[in-house]
């Protein structure tokens, strides 16, 4: 008897997802999927609508009309607490990190929906492995970290609830050339970990480089989607978004 490989299970899925924003329709028809292990980027220029759907997903947005499902479940119009406990964390554009609180404190926020002790010091000891500047900063106040170091911050927070699915918008928006690169070689090595991630990035070559699959979203539509090479060598997506 021949073993098939089974297709990893779905766990994020959009379907015909519609938000309008501030009286305009910024995500008009998007569907898209991110399945188990997967690390999937959203790219497209400032205004496509990326962010929008972000927080749609993500619950700061209401949905027009449309489904949004984590695992199976129809998340649409939860709250971003709610959101939480069903697995899916969010690191957001610009960072959000409480500037008042140190880091350990900050990554102790991360992980409020859970009790295991235990396994919270273990996790925030991996999340130091992973980011050995935070570890060296560890009682240092949040506020006065460098933009890259709280990007990583933003990063160790979310993952501090063992997320199902890491969502991550624009991490490498304001940062040096230096700590864009150390980055994506952070992100690349969470998705190593088996960490699901869905990345929406204005660096469209590098998003594409790291990621499995791609979508590129154009005013508030998904217009071509495919395997994250492929879309790499798109003469379409290099003239528009690779500046060739």
């Amino acid at each position: 008897m021949q073993h098939t490989q089974h297709p990893k299970a779905v766990l994020l899925r959009v379907q015909n997802l519609k938000v309008s924003y501030g009286g305009i329709q910024a995500v008009k028809d998007v569907s898209l999927e991110v399945r188990e292990g997967e690390l999937v980027s959203l790219i497209g220029s400032n205004g496509a609508g990326k962010t929008t759907t972000m927080k749609a997903i993500t619950g700061l947005l209401p949905v027009q009309s449309g489904q949004i499902e984590l695992c199976g479940h129809n998340i649409a119009g939860l709250g971003p607490w709610d959101l939480v406990h069903q697995g899916l964390a969010m690191v957001p554009e610009g960072r959000g990190v409480f500037t008042r609180m140190s880091i350990v404190e900050n990554l102790h926020m991360g992980a409020y929906i859970r009790n295991d002790k235990a396994a919270i010091d273990a996790d925030m000891e991996r999340i130091f492995a992973t980011f050995p500047r935070l570890k060296e900063r560890r009682n240092q106040l949040a506020g006065t970290l460098s933009g890259g170091e709280q990007q990583m911050l933003a990063m160790g927070r979310a993952l501090m609830s063992r997320p199902k699915v890491l969502l991550m918008d624009e991490p490498s928006m304001g940062l040096s050339p230096i700590m864009v690169d150390k980055i994506f070689d952070v992100i690349q090595d969470v998705a190593a970990q088996g960490v699901t991630i869905l990345l929406v990035e204005q660096n469209a070559s590098r998003a594409l480089q790291i990621a499995q699959r791609g979508y590129v979203m154009e005013s508030g539509n998904i217009s071509l989607s495919g395997a994250a090479h492929d879309l790499l060598h798109d003469p379409k997506v290099r003239e528009a978004y690779l500046g060739e």
